[in-house]
């Protein structure tokens, strides 16, 4: 796909295919410091979350069996626990545990080739690229309402 140009690169996409929203438990916090083994890229990309990054279990199973040290990773409360929590935007006091919520929307990106049909080819072939739109949901626990200030619940949802 990365061969293939846009032929107005300005304009305005919209999305072929809506994609459901996706719910991601992050329930592992990954140790910043070490975190250099996961991508070299993290400490760029994350520096402003310099305490709190937080993966998926399944995602800590999978860099385990590549050879990265579990010194990287430290449970959070488990689900149980954080199942009790009330989420942050419906909390008062800063200053107590909740569960965050940070939600993304990727209004359109490649999701894979576009095959065409015509009467001159008896097989179809590669013509474009599919786009798609999704979005995604990722709660964690935080242990003070003060480092979730964005999830606010906006009237009416």
């Amino acid at each position: 796909m990365a061969k293939l140009r846009q032929k107005n690169p300005r304009a305005v996409r919209q999305a072929e295919e809506v994609r459901g929203p996706e719910q991601l438990h992050m329930d592992v916090a990954v140790n910043f410091s070490r975190g250099g083994l996961l991508s070299p890229h993290l400490h760029n990309v994350c520096a402003e979350a310099a305490d709190a990054i937080y993966t998926r279990q399944e995602d800590v199973r999978f860099w385990l069996e590549q050879g990265v040290d579990s010194s990287v990773f430290e449970a959070l409360p488990k689900a149980p626990e954080q199942a009790e929590l009330p989420r942050c935007g419906q909390m008062g006091d800063r200053g107590k545990p909740c569960a965050c919520r940070y939600g993304l929307s990727l209004a359109w990106y490649p999701c894979m080739l576009k095959y065409c049909h015509s009467r001159e080819r008896p097989t179809p072939y590669k013509c474009g690229i599919r786009s798609c739109q999704k979005s995604y949901s990722f709660d964690f626990y935080v242990p003070q309402r003060q480092l979730c200030l964005w999830d606010e619940d906006p009237p009416g949802w």
